[in-house]
């Protein structure tokens, strides 16, 4: 293969190229990432950007996944069984293959390419690929592929190639393929453990134009069923073209053989409807799937419906930044990935946010307590996706249920790794990719992840006042989680306080004490100062609702007064470690050793992942101060100075002016960002501190998938929390926007590298438009709902009401 351009990523300025992510020139060392970065969904399935004639050979990868599609496999790893739930790599549908003349199917790696452009269409998730190139025989061809999963359709995607001969006539015959063969190999240090996850059903000729797949799952039983319908075009009209097929239990291929006219361009066009048996209203899967293709749109008329719907939601969700280009060009590719995961279609579905999205296998698909940074975008967008997210949860509470019991406590404790059963997904053992090893995993202890869903719905009902959900589903979540970490804690006669022992913060360096046989932490400050914080909401939340509705809950939950005393008394007499008057990260925190930090980084270069060096010299991160990512620090990311004084306070605890900074800057020097969500939180923190320093951290974390800072990462799946943390960074932290008193506030920092942002939400149904700038704040009520109404503001403690289609400057000067 040769091509005549340099790689490289195109990433934008403004106007249109600000909605383009592109590549010039072709690089098989960047395809994955490519991949990745250019995938395409709907909020129900994604593809990823793999070309359609390229197959799984260590260079490529495609994949197609479902929301909620998962399947449970066992290795024997040693004698030992290691269980592993995955998100399922599904028949492949993109196959479309050229032959020229009985040759064989080309292959980009075997002809000279004179030009190649690959790109994402940021409006409208539609991927092209523009391509040129001249074989051995000296055809020069161009090829250009576009293709799309539709957001108006959820069960379609569509695929165009249209092909023209430049200096040639003749046949060419076109392979239009289904591969049920298709397994879960995405992950390279997943490839010991056990990827083949389908079970072929049967294969069909559905008509003179469409084939059909139907698989299963292994374990989980899933019915899938994939056709796909191929039409051949020239000058706008339909052509009879001859077909022949074929087919085994696991792959079908029907063969169009087509004459080609030199310069005379030709169409084809491939639709395809996909369904499973957990989809609603679909009895027969395979019929499904081959009814609804048989009615699919042209690709144009698809595609105009698909943009429409694309168009809608950029207009609830777009978000500019003055000043930086770059900023405002990764923040288009971070939205258009964040609405492929989780968009309107993902409402209906039962599905909760995988942490690496539905564009990749990393992560196993699972679900983690990344939805602590989804929501905030998704609550001002589209609430109806985050109370349909928070039912994922609900859902599972026998589970969560279960799980306290067997650990001996009571309430609902959610697992750290969640994926179709509510059950602990997190693996007993861990693969360190330095050493080659196997190491003992504890982070199933991270049950900070329950609170992190108290949060979720707390802020959810503060944000939209959806009193149904408090009334039928979130109070009940959040008592049964008040009711776990009460039983979890313990009352310590000598300090007369509570304390909660055998725990993992965020940080996840920290598994446990140096020496220790036994896995956690006692007193992690995260945990325990969101737990008196749950507790003071947890004792009074029965007073917000009707007395009927208060009665049903205590009644299910068959909860006591004693208990919402025991919240009350937790409220006020949690232990919270500190040292040297700052927050300790975890008892025993200020006994352990200081790293050699400059000596690692001249020794290792990059050191975000200390955890796998120290590990891999047969040392531990647990012997030392250091961190993975934000730890203590996370408590001034979720919560304002004021809130955390409230609790210190009611706790008996002073709180300094300069807790913040003083915690925040101890932390920073100790922290290796080995996680990229670190670079959110401490962008965040520091945001009204050091502007400068927290725009550095945001650019890192805005690039971090498109560089792929962490080495490949990038090409197994995106990182959601990331993507969706740095929009509300913008929206949170230097707009300085909140819901506190029952209106929305204000108090921007804008850092030294921008100008200013302006986005598009909505709050209690009324879309706003709001613009800070550094003179001023501007708050527009757009045209939308026909119930809209006025909505109180507040900038720096000047309060006013914005009215229906009105507008509001505050000055900042």
């Amino acid at each position: 293969m040769t091509t005549s351009h340099t790689d490289r990523a195109a990433p934008a300025s403004d106007g249109a190229d600000a909605f383009t992510l592109g590549y010039v020139g072709l690089d098989p060392v960047s395809e994955g990432l490519r991949e990745t970065l250019t995938s395409t969904g709907n909020g129900y399935m994604a593809t990823r950007g793999t070309a359609e004639w390229e197959e799984a050979d260590g260079v490529h990868y495609p994949g197609t996944y479902v929301h909620g599609v998962y399947d449970r496999a066992t290795t024997m790893l040693g004698g030992v069984p290691v269980h592993n739930e995955d998100l399922v790599n599904l028949p492949n549908w993109l196959p479309l293959k050229l032959r020229v003349d009985g040759a064989e199917v080309l292959r980009l790696a075997e002809v000279e390419i004179l030009d190649y452009h690959h790109e994402l269409d940021l409006r409208s998730a539609l991927l092209t690929r523009r391509l040129r190139f001249r074989d051995a025989q000296g055809r020069e061809t161009e090829l250009v592929s576009r293709r799309f999963v539709s957001m108006a359709s959820l069960h379609h995607a569509y695929l165009e190639w249209t092909l023209t001969p430049l200096n040639w006539s003749g046949q060419v015959e076109v392979v239009t393929a289904i591969d049920g063969r298709v397994i879960n190999d995405g992950v390279p240090r997943y490839r010991q453990l056990e990827r083949s996850h389908l079970s072929p059903q049967a294969t069909q000729v559905a008509g003179p134009q469409t084939i059909a797949l139907k698989t299963r799952t292994r374990q989980s039983e899933v019915i899938v069923s994939v056709a796909a319908r191929t039409l051949v075009s020239t000058g706008g009209r339909e052509r009879d073209v001859v077909r022949s097929d074929f087919r085994t239990h696991d792959y079908i291929q029907q063969v169009l053989h087509v004459e080609l006219e030199r310069g005379v361009p030709t169409t084809i066009e491939k639709s395809v409807a996909l369904f499973t048996s957990r989809d609603p209203a679909t009895g027969d899967t395979l019929l499904r799937a081959c009814r609804s293709v048989s009615r699919a749109r042209s690709f144009r008329a698809a595609y105009a419906h698909h943009r429409e719907s694309w168009e809608r939601l950029w207009q609830a969700c777009d978000m500019r930044v003055f000043g930086d280009d770059e900023a405002q060009h990764l923040l288009r590719v971070h939205i258009s990935h964040i609405l492929q995961t989780c968009s309107h279609n993902t409402s209906d579905l039962d599905a909760g946010v995988p942490a690496r999205g539905i564009n990749g296998e990393a992560y196993r698909g699972h679900v983690f307590w990344d939805e602590l940074f989804v929501f905030p975008f998704l609550n001002f967008r589209l609430p109806s996706v985050t109370n349909s997210l928070l039912m994922y949860r609900y859902r599972r509470l026998s589970e969560a249920r279960v799980a306290a019991e067997a650990a001996g406590y009571k309430g609902f404790m959610f697992p750290w790794q969640s994926g179709s059963l509510g059950t602990e997904e997190t693996q007993e053992v861990h693969l360190n990719p330095m050493s080659g090893k196997w190491d003992e995993d504890l982070s199933h202890n991270q049950r900070h992840v329950s609170a992190a869903i108290f949060y979720n719905i707390w802020q959810y009902i503060t944000i939209t006042e959806d009193t149904m959900f408090l009334e039928f589903r979130g109070a009940e979540l959040m008592l049964g989680i008040a009711r776990f970490w009460s039983s979890i804690a313990h009352f310590s006669s000598e300090r007369q306080r509570y304390e909660i022992h055998g725990v993992m913060g965020p940080d996840e360096y920290h598994e446990k004490y140096p020496g220790a046989s036994e896995g956690g932490l006692r007193n992690n400050a995260y945990t325990n100062v969101f737990v008196a914080w749950i507790c003071d909401i947890a004792a009074h939340l029965l007073d917000l609702l009707p007395a009927p509705r208060a009665g049903a809950v205590r009644a299910r939950l068959e909860l006591r007064d004693e208990e919402i005393a025991r919240w009350k008394d937790m409220s006020r007499r949690m232990f919270v470690p500190f040292h040297d008057g700052i927050i300790s990260q975890f008892e025993g925190y200020e006994d352990l050793e200081e790293l050699d930090w400059d000596g690692y980084r001249d020794k290792y270069g990059n050191i975000q992942r200390l955890d796998r060096i120290l590990k891999a010299e047969g040392d531990t991160p647990d012997r030392y101060k250091l961190a993975k990512q934000a730890d203590a620090v996370m408590l001034f990311f979720l919560f304002s100075d004021d809130e955390l004084r409230r609790v210190f306070t009611r706790l008996g605890y002073e709180f300094p002016d300069d807790a913040a900074e003083r915690t925040i800057d101890y932390y920073d020097r100790r922290t290796s960002h080995g996680s990229t969500l670190s670079y959110i939180t401490h962008a965040g923190v520091l945001a009204r501190f050091d502007p400068d320093s927290s725009w550095e951290r945001f650019k890192v974390a805005l690039g971090s998938d498109v560089h792929d800072i962490q080495g490949g990462t990038t090409r197994e799946g995106i990182h959601m929390g990331v993507m969706s943390g740095t929009v509300d960074l913008v929206q949170r932290f230097y707009a300085g926007m909140r819901v506190e008193d029952g209106m929305l506030q204000f108090d921007p920092n804008l850092p030294g590298g921008i100008d200013g942002v302006s986005f598009n939400m909505t709050y209690l149904r009324s879309p706003l438009t709001v613009t800070v700038m550094r003179d001023e704040v501007v708050i527009r009520h757009r045209d939308g709902v026909i119930d809209a109404t006025p909505v109180r503001v507040c900038v720096r403690g000047e309060q006013r009401l914005v009215e229906v289609h009105g507008e509001e400057r505050f000055s900042l000067e």
